[in-house]
């Protein structure tokens, strides 16, 4: 289905990439790539230039409920003073550089072009047993990299900024290699299949 995404979406997310990128390497570092959000980030440009319905599922499949999660608590807090969760709270941190806080506003642009992507691409169904392979290599490499002390990566050591206690470390992992494709991608999978399938 070549053709389908214009030229200038393509290059203004390319531009949009070409800065986040290089500025997230030196604030945050390179474990922030591991974040699903920054892999559909850059997951999401990859599938603009090969205008891949496949990719664009996977990367709607890993983010869009968080995204819309991280949505609701920045904005609720934003315009209401609302407590939804801390998913976006780090975007009301004084001690955080505001520009490198502006370009978190990915966060609301990219289940836009993912939403957008499938309703021009469609969406591959393929992208269940796929994301889920991508999340089993990323977890325990998350895992892997990150210590208690560092920033909780995909939650690999609790909900929240603290490694939780009730659970041993990698039976924690364990479940929440579990509960990604269960509880997070399954239920999208079926509401996306309905609405942009064939």
């Amino acid at each position: 289905m070549q053709g389908e995404v214009d030229l200038w979406i393509k290059l203004a997310y390319s531009a949009m990439l070409a800065v986040i990128v290089p500025v997230y390497i030196v604030s945050w570092g390179w474990r922030n790539f591991l974040w699903f959000s920054d892999i559909a980030l850059i997951g999401t440009g990859i599938a603009l230039w090969l205008e891949s319905s496949l990719l664009a599922s996977m990367m709607a499949l890993a983010v869009l409920l968080p995204e819309l999660v991280w949505n609701a608590s920045y904005f609720g807090r934003l315009l209401f003073g609302a407590h939804v969760t801390d998913l976006a709270g780090y975007m009301f941190d004084p001690g955080k550089s505001r520009f490198v806080r502006a370009l978190s506003l990915f966060h609301v642009v990219l289940p836009v072009v993912l939403l957008w992507l499938l309703h021009e691409l469609g969406y591959d169904p393929r992208a269940l047993p796929a994301q889920t392979v991508l999340a089993w290599l990323v977890l325990p490499l998350t895992y892997a990299v990150t210590t208690p002390a560092d920033e909780n990566i995909n939650w690999v050591r609790g909900f929240g900024d603290t490694a939780q206690t009730r659970v041993p470390p990698r039976l924690w992992l364990a479940m929440l290699m579990a509960a990604f494709p269960l509880v997070l991608y399954l239920p999208t999978h079926f509401v996306l299949q309905r609405v942009f399938g064939p």
